[in-house]
């Protein structure tokens, strides 16, 4: 029997009011699988994120997770169901310290306190120096770092990640995709949004273009390379 896809896009369509953003969308993420979603600004990267994470509800088409036909589900379910998402803009709380935001996700997943920091701390031993530290006087690496914590605390089938290198130095970033990568390994699906595309690629399994709120390109990192200029110097919408 085929294992079923950890996430599956058939025909999506999302926008927002009357105006439609994603006209017909498919792609699938295999497990323990990174797959790169690329594009100009103003392709639908961000709207195909909400879409799958729930925040915005689809026009048509279907939204699969591990098998299961998902359309309509709201965020909390989504994220039952392991759909995590970490947003552009890292969404922690930024005049708690580490500890204090530790404590804010205690019953995620049913974990106290003490479980919730020994896996934290154990995948980012730098917030454990930064414990007592407030998270918005934080690197925004560091800060990234709690954020994609957070997430983890569930065990994801499905991570969503949007712009997670966004105003960082290049090392901090070198270091968070070596993280997306042993993630993968570790079986987690991934679909990442991110800016510099050799970045994604470096770490992706495969690639989709998407302008003008449809795939233009799927494959390979080396088959979708040389068709990224062309897509951001005429998709731009």
């Amino acid at each position: 029997m085929t294992a079923h896809a950890a996430l599956e896009l058939i025909d999506l369509r999302a926008g927002y009011g009357s105006i439609e953003v994603l006209h017909g969308v498919s792609l699938t993420v295999e497990p323990a699988t990174v797959v790169a979603l690329l594009g100009p600004n103003g392709a639908g990267k961000t709207t195909l994120l909400r879409t799958t994470s729930g925040t915005l509800t689809p026009m048509g088409g279907c939204l699969h997770v591990g098998g299961v036909h998902v359309n309509g589900a709201d965020a909390a379910s989504l994220a039952q169901a392991g759909v995590c998402r970490i947003p552009e803009g890292r969404g922690i709380f930024p005049n708690l310290t580490v500890a204090e935001n530790l404590r804010m996700w205690t019953g995620v997943g049913g974990l106290r306190l003490p479980e919730v920091e020994e896996r934290t701390f154990s995948r980012f031993p730098r917030l454990g120096e930064r414990r007592g530290q407030l998270a918005g006087t934080m690197s925004g690496g560091e800060q990234q770092m709690l954020a994609m914590s957070r997430a983890l605390l569930v065990d994801p089938a499905v991570l969503l990640l949007d712009e997670i290198s966004m105003g960082l130095a290049p090392l901090i970033v070198a270091d968070l995709y070596e993280l997306v990568r042993t993630l993968a390994e570790e079986g987690i699906a991934i679909l990442l949004v991110e800016q510099f595309a050799q970045t994604a690629l470096a770490v992706a399994d495969y690639a989709v273009i998407l302008a003008q709120g449809r795939v233009t390109r799927r494959g390979t990192p080396a088959e979708v390379e040389e068709h990224l200029s062309a897509a951001y110097l005429g998709g731009a919408a």
